[in-house]
């Protein structure tokens, strides 16, 4: 049997592989192959409507944001945006306490109104006196000292990571704004906002889009398929260890485990008080647990994406061990596991006719944005060629 010929075959249908195979259908009229091990498409940013008619995000929140018009823009062809602030709050010694930590919880922390300057005093005389923050846990005492740390940070990192914050990159905790004023933001970006209809639907679009130059076939191994089609150049999203069959062992992740719970509108008249209105069980879309329990966050995304809807669904997300076979959610940001990756690019960078991108082809955790950043940027580097 001659094999089908497309020009790219690209394995996986995530932000990474959508993108560079709705360019190069719609923009080059090249023929796209794109296949996916999962029985859906969108990668972990699919989102679906659960047995409760409640939007939830399958693979834990998906908080969309950008500075760069260019990809909202081009994003804008496939989905109308629903606006959201990200707020999220963090539980601690039996209360909520606003989060990040800005002049809010520094009020809440000593029960009083103050001001930015008196924060910022208190900050500067409990501080650790660090230059240039060589780990995670130097970063943040760094900034707000050891009480607030241990408060807010250190369990936290401790159950996701199951690593000491001080043998994790700076950019862990770095990632995370310390404010003197009152923006309680989670995000900095300038754009934030949800695909009015869901990511799943715009990702949909994005396929419709591409029209008969795009064929898609899911709960498919691409490896089944290499007897069958034929292509001039494979662009691969997966991870980069698994491509080259764990030669080097197996690169180390965090995978996650969900438990999802739902709860119909007699069931919530009980939890107004705490959620603070009608028809949510949680005052916030996101709420850290950074201490006690197993758990490290309960997501209520309904608070987000504005659904108008009776029942609602909560979330508790659970830091897991990873080995291959699991879902790799999070690339462990440590000097080893950098040091290992290097010898997988080394092998990807010999590669002939074949593109590694996405968070598991270079091994790196990635917003959205910037993923969809990279697949338009590698379109343009092979749009150059043909």
């Amino acid at each position: 049997m001659v094999p089908f010929h497309v020009d790219y075959l690209i394995v996986g249908s995530g932000f990474a592989g959508l993108t560079v195979a709705e360019r190069l259908a719609t923009q080059c009229g090249k023929r796209v192959f794109v296949v996916d091990r999962r029985s859906h498409l969108g990668g972990n940013a699919y989102d679906f409507y659960d047995a409760h008619g409640v939007l939830i995000h399958a693979y834990g929140p998906h908080y969309f944001r950008t500075n760069s018009k260019l990809i909202r823009n081009y994003l804008s062809l496939f989905t109308e945006w629903h606006p959201v602030e990200y707020k999220i709050l963090s539980h601690a010694e039996n209360r909520y306490w606003n989060f990040p930590i800005n002049l809010n919880t520094f009020e809440q922390f000593f029960g009083r109104p103050s001001t930015s300057e008196e924060m910022e005093q208190w900050l500067s005389e409990h501080r650790v006196p660090i230059e240039s923050p060589a780990n995670s846990e130097e970063v943040i005492i760094s900034q707000v000292g050891w009480e607030l740390y241990e408060k807010f940070f250190k369990g936290y990192t401790l159950k996701q990571w199951k690593r000491h914050p001080r043998d994790l990159d700076a950019s862990v905790c770095g990632r995370i704004p310390i404010r003197t004023n009152r923006d309680d933001r989670y995000l900095r970006e300038e754009f934030q906002a949800l695909p009015k209809e869901g990511y799943t639907r715009m990702f949909e679009k994005m396929v419709e889009a591409a029209g008969d130059h795009l064929t898609l076939q899911l709960n498919t191994d691409y490896r089944d398929l290499l007897s069958s089609v034929s292509f001039d150049h494979m662009i691969y999203t997966g991870a980069i260890d698994d491509y080259f069959h764990y030669c080097y062992g197996p690169l180390p992740y965090r995978s996650l485990r969900f438990e999802p719970q739902s709860f119909t509108p007699e069931q919530l008249v009980t939890r107004e008080e705490i959620s603070g209105k009608k028809g949510y069980w949680q005052p916030a879309m996101q709420v850290n647990y950074p201490n006690e329990e197993s758990f490290t966050r309960i997501v209520e995304i309904k608070h987000a994406t504005g659904q108008q809807c009776e029942n609602t669904t909560i979330v508790r997300e659970y830091p897991d061990d990873y080995e291959p076979g699991k879902e790799a959610y999070y690339p462990i940001p440590a000097p080893d596991a950098a040091a290992l990756y290097q010898r997988y690019k080394a092998l990807a960078d010999q590669e002939k006719n074949t593109s590694f991108i996405g968070r598991l082809a270079t091994y790196r955790y990635y917003n959205m944005d910037q993923v969809v950043g990279m697949a338009l940027t590698e379109f343009n580097k092979l749009a150059s060629k043909i």
